[in-house]
Formats: C-alpha cells, structure tokens, sequence
C-alpha cells in the first residue's frame, strides 16, 4: 500500500485528547469490584483501555460468573461524573498540536457522542471538534473493527490511504490499520509502547512530537 502526505487526522478521545484513562480505570476498578469482578491495574489497561462494550462486558461477566443485571450501571454513574468533574484534562501538549496542524483534523471515538461532548467541554476542546465527531454509536461495530474510522474518513471526504490515526489503545491502532490507515500510537498514557507497535504503525512518547511525525511543522 503506497501512503502519499497526510489529508486527515483522525484522534482518539480518551487517552489522546482528554486524560480519562487513569480516572476510568480507577472508578472501574471500584465498581467491578462493587459486582463481584476483581481486576488488577494491569488487566484493566490492557483489557478495557480502549476497548468496545461487548469486549469488556464480556469480560465482567466471565469474572464474576454470571449476567450483569439490566441497567446496571445507573447507579455508578455519579462516581464517574464526579471523579471527571474534578480531575479531567487535557492530554498535555495537545492543545499546541491542534494549533500545529496544516490538514483537517476530526475525532473517532468507541464513546457516546454524550460522553464525548462532556469531555470536550470539560476541557475546553468542544468547539475545536464541533460537526467532526463520530462514535461507534454511528456504525455497526466499533474499534477494532475498521468501520468507525472508515465512516469518518467518508464523512471528511478523504480516502483512507491519506488519514493519519491517533491512538493510545491496542484495539485503536488495530482498527487502523484495518482501514488502511497509518497509526501513530501514543504511549505517553496507560498503554505500553510494545502493545501499539505494529506494521504501518509510529509509536511516540510525547504529544508534541505529533506534529513533526506527521510532517505538519513542529511544536516548540
């Protein structure tokens, strides 16, 4: 597959423009438990990070060794809304990235489209997204399925051989690559470098390196 320059630049959410993943996996951790579910940090970072909602309710399920009851997780809600009220940011750098991009840039999430817009509000990214959101929710199968990221290439009117993907999760850069997309995985979060690397794949530490690697000018 021959990649020309980069037309689009498709992020991730969580984990690469807000840093929820520690705040999501500490709360997870809490209520799983609550169901009878025990997780160590390091098979939530590896399972859930990321991940779509039948992998990891499957994954509960297993773990505690029957059904999760309808509307379950009503009660927890609080708990996460709370803890990002009081702690969510910006992924550090990426406000100068968005400043540093000479191409269209949008967002493809496994999120709600309304979990993304509290996010983004939360963090004052709303407005730099607004009409260039997508959501698993808008396609038949989430990450790691290619659909998501194909839908937003689509919708941008760019083919997939000229988007860029930023991800922080195994099941993001595999959904990439799926769509004949170049991934760039950043491991300035939760999940190794070794997890993201891969065929047609840069893995980079630092948000501010994003623009150089993708040849749209430097961040100082």
């Amino acid at each position: 597959m021959t990649h020309d320059r980069v037309e689009l630049v498709i992020f991730d959410c969580d984990g690469v423009l807000v840093d929820s993943e520690r705040i999501y996996c500490r709360v997870d951790r809490q209520v799983f438990a609550e169901l009878g579910a025990e997780f160590t940090e390091a098979e939530l970072v590896e399972h859930f990070v990321g991940s779509p909602t039948e992998i990891w309710t499957a994954l509960v399920e297993e773990r505690r060794g029957r059904p999760l009851p309808a509307g379950w997780h009503e009660p927890f809600r609080p708990l996460y809304e709370q803890a990002l009220d009081a702690e969510l940011t910006a992924v550090e750098g990426i406000t100068e990235v968005l400043d540093a991009l000479s191409v269209p840039y949008c967002l493809a999430s496994n999120g709600s489209h309304a979990s993304i817009h509290r996010n983004l509000t939360r963090t004052g990214l709303l407005d730099r997204f607004e009409g260039r959101v997508f959501s698993a929710r808008d396609v038949a199968r989430g990450k790691p399925a290619p659909d998501l990221f194909l839908h937003a290439a689509a919708s941008m009117g760019v083919p997939p051989e000229h988007c860029a993907v930023v991800e922080d999760s195994a099941y993001g850069v595999r959904a990439a690559r799926a769509a004949g997309m170049r991934a760039f995985g950043y491991c300035g979060g939760l999940t190794r470098a070794d997890r993201l690397e891969g065929p047609g794949t840069r893995v980079f530490g630092h948000m501010r390196e994003l623009p150089g690697l993708l040849g749209a000018g430097a961040v100082s």
